[in-house]
């Protein structure tokens, strides 16, 4: 029996899920006003997706929001993003927020790493 893989992205994305959908249920329009405000935000415009999943990730790591990690990895190795552009991507927040971001950086990597191999097999 060959050992389950791990996906810690999908994880991260797994333990929040239930209180998403509960803290949603509470508050439906700033819930929904998010949503919206998210998807002007990621709408094609003059910045391509894989170029604004990049940005949202690298915030993701200054901010050192795991899920945020997590979301905008998956949404990155979606839109197409390669590794190379991942990793200059989170070089540029490790310039600008230092020593914490060289913790966040490499979890967000592997989050992305994780998430492209999985896309890449389907």
């Amino acid at each position: 029996m060959e050992p389950a893989h791990h996906h810690p992205g999908e994880a991260v994305l797994a333990e929040i899920a239930p209180n998403a959908r509960a803290l949603r249920a509470e508050i439906p329009a700033t819930w929904r006003a998010f949503t919206e405000l998210h998807q002007a935000a990621f709408a094609p415009g003059a910045l391509d997706l894989v170029t604004k999943e990049l940005i949202a990730l690298a915030l993701s790591v200054i901010k050192g929001c795991d899920g945020c990690m997590a979301a905008h990895a998956k949404g990155a190795a979606r839109a197409g993003a390669t590794a190379a552009q991942v990793a200059e991507a989170l070089g540029v927040a490790i310039s600008m927020d230092g020593g914490p971001a060289t913790s966040h950086g490499p979890v967000a990597f592997g989050y992305f790493t994780d998430f492209a191999s999985q896309h890449s097999d389907r």
